[in-house]
């Protein structure tokens, strides 16, 4: 968005030190005219999108600097700008992982805080989320700061542009898996990034919710949308929001049920079973 000019730098410089052949990046202006840019070994290509097309959307045009669906590369790191890779080992181990598993299509990173070393909850994409230094496969994954295999991207399709905040990553994944790729939360590859709330984003109830609905209504079998919905309502009025944001919420949730939620693809039902067996059934 423009807005962090020094933590962009520290975040390239980051990348620039890491071990094995050099990174091409890509830096995507997302709505706003990018600073100027330090050199990376690997070379940066830049993109400035004349307007703000959503992290899902701005994700997208930076794969499409590599080609369509990125094919002029194996896999694509997706990076925060205010995100920092504290190794030296990241795209070397991404790049070890990937090549031990062809079935593994998506690499899911611990995010840290840079002072206290937390991870918070919220960031460790599985249920049982007590213990972040566990590595584990998982059902879902963290948008700003994981890599993607390419040919996942060519076969499923991109993120959801629609979407433009939450839950992106999730369609995403859903259909990686309904697709045969594994994704897996690793607890040794780490992104720093401050800890803050997702709240602090003024769209934040109404997306979360709207595309809560648009999630169900795109990837899941017919039986299981109210079901999934059902139970992300009650846990929505569990935590009981302030007014204001139940407002937005109840707004937002109605909006994903009379406006489109784009192309349906129901995953198949042994997905369904795969993602119970991982821990985390598609009602969760």
């Amino acid at each position: 968005m423009g807005n962090r000019p020094a933590e962009l730098a520290e975040l390239l410089e980051s990348v620039a030190k890491q071990e094995g052949p050099p990174v091409e990046v890509v830096v995507v202006g997302n709505g706003a005219p990018l600073p100027d840019l330090p050199e990376v070994p690997g070379g940066l290509r830049t993109v400035e999108l004349p307007e703000n097309l959503g992290i899902p959307g701005g994700r997208n045009a930076g794969v499409e600097a590599f080609g369509a669906d990125g094919r002029e590369v194996d896999a694509v790191l997706f990076l925060d700008d205010d995100g920092l890779l504290p190794g030296t080992d990241t795209a070397r181990l991404c790049r070890e992982a990937f090549t031990a598993d062809p079935e593994l299509g998506i690499i899911s990173f611990r995010i840290a805080d840079p002072e206290t070393g937390e991870t918070q909850r919220r960031h460790v994409p599985r249920l049982r989320a007590a213990d972040p230094m566990r590595s584990s496969r998982v059902t879902t994954f963290l948008g700003g700061a994981s890599a993607v295999r390419t040919e996942v991207l060519a076969q499923v399709g991109g993120l959801p542009g629609d979407f433009f905040y939450a839950h992106e990553e999730t369609d995403l994944a859903w259909r990686a898996l309904d697709g045969g790729w594994g994704i897996e939360y690793r607890a040794d590859m780490v992104l720093h990034h401050p800890t803050t709330s997702p709240s602090r984003h003024a769209v934040y109830h109404r997306m979360v919710a709207r595309n809560r609905v648009w999630l169900a209504r795109r990837n899941l079998p017919l039986p299981l949308i109210p079901v999934y919905l059902g139970v992300w309502v009650l846990l929505t009025l569990a935590r009981r929001p302030s007014w204001q944001a139940l407002k937005a919420w109840l707004g937002g949730f109605k909006e994903g049920w009379t406006t489109s939620s784009g192309p349906r693809r129901a995953m198949r039902w042994r997905t369904v079973w795969r993602m119970a067996r991982l821990g985390r059934p598609p009602v969760i």
